[in-house]
């Protein structure tokens, strides 16, 4: 595992008399010896954008992020390490989830809490079997998802469109309960086919549009409690595609309406002060259709709050 050198550079306030590092400062190579704190995968894959018919570019995502978060200033984050990079080669999207699956079990066999750099939304099925493995006892892990989209696709090959449903059918094969949870959905980006199949397979959404005020967003957190409680481990994902394609332009499918980014970071607060977050990934970020570093600096602020809430 390399650590990406080359983008842990930055800002150095040598002036300053208080505390003033930044990550670049502070990130170091993970290895064998890594304990605790926060390990960053970066998933440099977009084979499953390409196959369900998206916008390619994702694959250059964890790079662009690791060098927005190069300039964050440390503010209470715990150790940082940076496992470096997962590919693709030959457009074997199996096989690079199996290896992200292995990094994602590994971190956290060493204490450390996973956070994936994607790569396109297919970075869940190989985050969440990086779970399941690490966790062999825990009977409910849930699954939050901040997205526009189920995710829940038929296809003959996986792809960033089937993560989830692969998730379902490996729980069922193992005598678990499915338990995702959407927030985010858009109803103008998903067919009545998938609505249909959340129905059958008891997932728990809420549309963008129930989002966007105070009210909507308690409904939806007054549940969540619920079902953090109820659970053994979260898997937290957050496709950036659920926010507005204003804030968030460099993604494959930038939504018109999306869920502000005050009421994503609500969400996602919510579930580090479960205390029970096992591993997070930040998806679809497309930096090819970036404009002015936007978008890599809404991703540069998730994964800066999830690192400070959410070390094992």
């Amino acid at each position: 595992m390399m650590m990406q050198a080359a983008a842990w550079q930055g800002r150095i306030d040598t002036e300053e008399d208080g505390p003033s590092l930044r990550w670049h400062q502070q990130v170091q190579p993970f290895d064998a010896a890594s304990q605790g704190g926060v390990a960053l995968i970066g998933f440099a894959v977009d084979e499953g954008v390409r196959r369900n018919g998206g916008r390619p570019g994702a694959a250059q995502g964890p790079g662009a992020a690791r060098k927005a978060l190069a300039n964050v200033p440390i503010l209470g984050e715990p150790r940082i390490w940076d496992a470096g990079d997962v590919e693709c080669a030959d457009g074997a999207l199996d096989a690079a989830q199996a290896a992200l699956a292995q990094r994602v079990a590994q971190a956290m066999a060493q204490g450390c809490t996973p956070l994936v750099l994607g790569g396109g939304h297919e970075v869940a099925w190989g985050t969440f079997q990086g779970v399941a493995r690490a966790l062999p006892q825990a009977r409910r892990i849930l699954v939050v998802n901040l997205d526009a989209h189920f995710d829940l696709r038929r296809a003959r090959e996986g792809n960033s469109g089937t993560p989830f449903r692969q998730i379902q059918e490996w729980c069922a094969a193992q005598g678990r309960p499915f338990d995702y949870r959407v927030l985010g959905i858009s109803r103008y980006a998903n067919t009545q086919a998938l609505f249909e199949r959340a129905d059958t397979l008891g997932v728990r959404y809420w549309p963008d549009d129930a989002l966007q005020t105070e009210h909507g967003l308690q409904e939806a957190l007054a549940v969540l409690a619920h079902d953090l409680a109820q659970c053994d481990a979260v898997y937290l994902t957050v496709d950036i595609d659920v926010l507005p394609g204003a804030v968030a332009p460099g993604v494959s499918a930038p939504a018109p309406l999306g869920v502000p980014l005050a009421q994503v970071e609500r969400v996602v607060d919510a579930v580090l002060a479960s205390g029970k977050l096992a591993a997070a990934d930040l998806a679809e970020f497309n930096p090819a259709f970036d404009r002015d570093g936007l978008t890599a600096k809404v991703v540069a602020r998730l994964a800066a709050r999830i690192a400070r809430g959410g070390a094992r």
